[in-house]
């Protein structure tokens, strides 16, 4: 089941549930349209492609409700070097 966090990581922008422009990676990181496309679609944590984030049903969040925590980068986000090949 999603965490379907509130908030992005590197801005802190509110992404209620139902929000189409949050973004996920595979770890569930979670970020909003507009720093995605600064991060060039790669999550800063783990170099994994960030995914446009499944909406839940509304009649599901009283039995699954979305998370309240917040995560946030304090140093905020900048794209992850890659290693040279």
């Amino acid at each position: 089941m999603l965490e379907l966090r509130p908030n992005c990581e590197c801005c802190d922008r509110d992404l209620p549930p139902g929000n189409h422009s949050a973004f996920i990676c595979s770890f569930e990181c979670t970020f909003c349209a507009d720093c995605t496309a600064e991060l060039g679609g790669v999550c800063p944590n783990c170099g994994g492609a960030l995914e446009r984030r499944p909406l839940r049903p509304a009649q599901f969040f009283e039995r699954h409700p979305p998370s309240a925590k917040r995560v946030r980068k304090l140093d905020g986000c900048a794209p992850r070097k890659r290693s040279p090949a």
